[in-house]
C-alpha cells in the first residue's frame, strides 16, 4: 500500500512529519492493506493564513483494489486532530464497506 502525503502551500510539514504521518497511517490500515492500493492524505488550511475554528482540514482518499475510491475529510482546529478525524473516519466506512463484501462472497 503505497502512502501519499500532500500539503497545501498555506501548511508548514517538514519531511518528518510528512514520514511520521505515513508511519502512522500505515499502522493504523494495517488491517485492511491487502485491499488498498494508495491512501493519498490531503493537508489544507482552508482560511489560509487567518486563523480561524476548524480551519484545518485532512482529506483522504483511499484506492482499493478493483473498485471506486473512497473519500472523507474532516476538519479541526489543529492539523493533528484533523488527521485523526479523518483516519477515524476511513477505517469506519472501509469496515462498512469491507463487511459488506465479505458478507456477499460468503453467501
Amino acid at each position: 500500500m503505497q502512502v501519499m502525503v500532500n500539503s497545501g502551500k498555506h501548511v508548514d510539514t517538514s519531511m518528518a512529519f510528512k514520514t511520521d504521518i505515513r508511519s502512522r497511517v500505515r499502522n493504523k490500515l494495517q488491517r485492511y492493506e491487502e485491499h488498498l492500493t494508495r491512501v493519498e492524505i490531503h493537508l489544507s488550511d482552508e482560511n489560509a493564513l487567518k486563523s480561524g475554528p476548524q480551519d484545518k482540514r485532512c482529506k483522504v482518499e483511499a484506492r482499493m483494489k478493483g473498485r471506486d475510491p473512497m473519500s472523507v475529510s474532516f476538519d479541526a482546529c489543529e492539523l493533528q486532530q484533523a488527521i485523526d478525524g479523518a483516519m477515524n473516519k476511513l477505517t469506519s466506512v472501509l469496515e462498512r464497506n469491507i463487511g459488506k463484501n465479505a458478507k456477499k462472497w460468503i453467501h
